[in-house]
């Protein structure tokens, strides 16, 4: 059975989740662009909660854009404000400074299209987790998916994202509770090795 995902920014756990209980994985790289979801944003347990890292990107005067050709804007430096703010949420988690040296590249190199980075981040998740997870992508846009596929499309919209997981330590839960469902950075600094166990512990996520 194949797993149909989006690769989105740093991905939330739910995306993990999938690819972590997934017979086959596949990458839609077909589809059009949809502007706040999380192909060019994720979030992060931040000291005063919540927080939404976005990805700015350049905007074209057509209606329909493949996300394959969107483009990074770099007039800002989102890199820098983006780790900055990695470092604000996790320096002091259990794990931060034994992954800092795998993601630092994702803020220092300059991508020009958002789908090479997004796939790139995945390449780097996959080294910290020491997993070996292959992919295939689409070569054609489906709105319904093929017969003996899991059509996960749907998790790059988390506000469609209904899963509920176990809670587990975060650096600040003792000033705002638990928070469900961020990025898999967020599990990854404050469960390292643990990270695994977990995900293959849980619910995969449903409509």
């Amino acid at each position: 059975m194949n797993t149909l995902l989006h690769p989105t920014y740093f991905p939330s756990i739910s995306h993990f989740v999938a690819m972590m209980q997934a017979d086959k994985i596949v990458f839609e790289v077909e589809d059009n662009f949809q502007k706040q979801t999380n192909r060019n944003r994720t979030y992060i347990y931040s000291p005063n909660g919540i927080q939404l890292l976005n990805i700015p990107i350049k905007h074209s005067k057509q209606s329909h854009q493949k996300t394959k050709d969107i483009q990074i804007e770099t007039e800002f430096d989102w890199q820098k404000q983006h780790f900055k703010s990695l470092e604000a949420a996790y320096r002091s988690s259990p794990f931060f400074e034994y992954f800092e040296d795998d993601i630092v590249p994702i803020f220092e190199k300059k991508h020009q299209f958002l789908m090479d980075l997004n796939l790139e981040v995945l390449e780097i998740l996959f080294k910290c987790l020491r997993l070996k997870l292959e992919y295939t992508t689409t070569s054609e846009y489906f709105h319904q998916a093929e017969e003996n596929t899991l059509d996960y499309r749907f998790l790059a919209n988390g506000k469609k994202d209904p899963a509920i997981y176990e809670a587990y330590p975060q650096v600040f839960d003792d000033k705002h509770g638990f928070i469900n469902n961020l990025s898999i950075l967020d599990l990854l600094f404050n469960e390292g090795k643990f990270t695994i166990d977990y995900l293959k512990n849980q619910k995969l996520p449903t409509l």
